[in-house]
């Protein structure tokens, strides 16, 4: 009996070892898999243009869109995601990657298909997968390329290790960015690295960034293009405060040269009062900030609608109209160089991510 006790005690302190040993490895194999791109890296621009410079008094149209790696069907929820419901009950994501194969590849045409119907002269798409686990490994970013007219670049803002959580359904190894499209020709375009959060979440989030992409303009100026897509998941808004104060700085430069200046994409703020708008059966979510024009550079407004629907959906239950928390994180910030025609979501329904586009149109002045 002793004997078949300690066999017992040896065996179970063998797997408690192994576990150990097995979970201190791939900690280590996470630590030297993580790193960071170096901030000011020239991007390639793949080649497409249809005009040779952006002119004024030219009426231009915009599009932003965060396709959500597409994964975000409306019966879709994801892993990372909490909220709380008007009674009180919490509710926690459920996936970690698309539905399917079959489902992501309806997403990611869906949402392209959506950005062909704006035929818009200039595009800024956020969570493009070019090579994922949990988007079964469609190339996201090359089916963009063939679909949509312009010169086009890709910043990488997402590359991870093997994630093994959430362990009935791991994250997996994914690498992802933001595009941008321009039928004006682009000179030049540089990938800026955001201040992100540098402890042990680091290696889960995105290496959050932005692209500069340069167009020539009549009178000697440059037409900047500025994608963007902020951290979300930052409690206390802290890293976003640091991002916002660098993005400012980018943008009072550039309109100091005399240059025009549009910022757009993914803000991960409130951009439009809409606080309340939308029917929900949701409570307002806590990571929710509101960026108002008293936050961004002088001679900057921002351009937002919470008009006819909202741009993002909460994504930590399936989407059902009126019950969904909806706000406005999508849209635009420009210069007052630039005139503001029209800033408009783009209603889907959110069909093929949690995410609606945005539409601006506008003129150089």
């Amino acid at each position: 009996m002793k004997k078949a006790i300690k066999i017992t005690a040896i065996t179970l302190l063998s797997i408690v070892l192994a576990l150990i040993v097995a979970a201190v490895c791939y900690v280590v194999y996470v630590a030297v898999q993580y790193y960071r791109i170096d901030d000011n890296t020239p991007l390639e621009i793949n080649a497409g243009q249809t005009a040779e410079y952006a002119m004024t008094g030219q009426k231009y149209s915009i599009v932003t869109y965060n396709i959500g790696f597409g994964a975000y069907s409306p019966e879709y929820s994801f892993f990372m995601d909490s909220g709380v419901m008007e009674d009180g009950t919490s509710v926690t994501g459920k996936y970690s990657k698309g539905l399917s194969k079959e489902d992501v590849q309806k997403n990611t045409s869906g949402a392209i298909d959506v950005l062909k119907a704006q035929n818009a002269d200039f595009v800024f798409v956020q969570e493009v997968d070019e090579d994922g686990d949990r988007s079964y490994h469609i190339n996201q970013a090359e089916a963009l390329r063939s679909a949509l007219a312009g010169d086009m670049t890709y910043a990488e803002n997402f590359h991870t290790a093997y994630l093994l959580y959430p362990f009935n359904d791991p994250h997996g190894k994914n690498n992802a960015g933001i595009v941008t499209f321009s039928k004006v020709k682009m000179t030049s375009s540089v990938r800026r690295s955001y201040p992100v959060d540098t402890g042990f979440a680091k290696f889960f989030d995105l290496d959050r960034c932005f692209s500069v992409n340069r167009i020539a303009a009549d009178g000697g100026k440059e037409l900047v293009l500025i994608n963007s897509h902020m951290s979300a998941y930052d409690e206390g808004g802290t890293i976003r405060a640091q991002q916002l104060t660098m993005l400012n700085e980018v943008m009072r430069e550039e309109y100091a040269k005399g240059n025009y200046v549009i910022v757009g994409g993914d803000f991960n703020h409130e951009l439009a009062d809409s606080f309340g708008t939308f029917p929900s059966a949701q409570q307002q979510p806590t990571w929710a900030y509101k960026l108002t024009n008293d936050d961004v550079a002088d001679h900057f407004t921002i351009q937002a609608s919470k008009e006819g629907t909202g741009t993002c959906r909460a994504a930590e239950i399936p989407y059902t109209p009126g019950v969904n928390y909806i706000t406005v994180l999508d849209g635009f910030i420009v210069s007052d160089n630039v005139k503001v025609n029209l800033v408009q979501n783009i209603d889907t329904g959110f069909e093929f991510s949690d995410h609606n586009p945005v539409r601006m149109e506008f003129e150089l002045i």
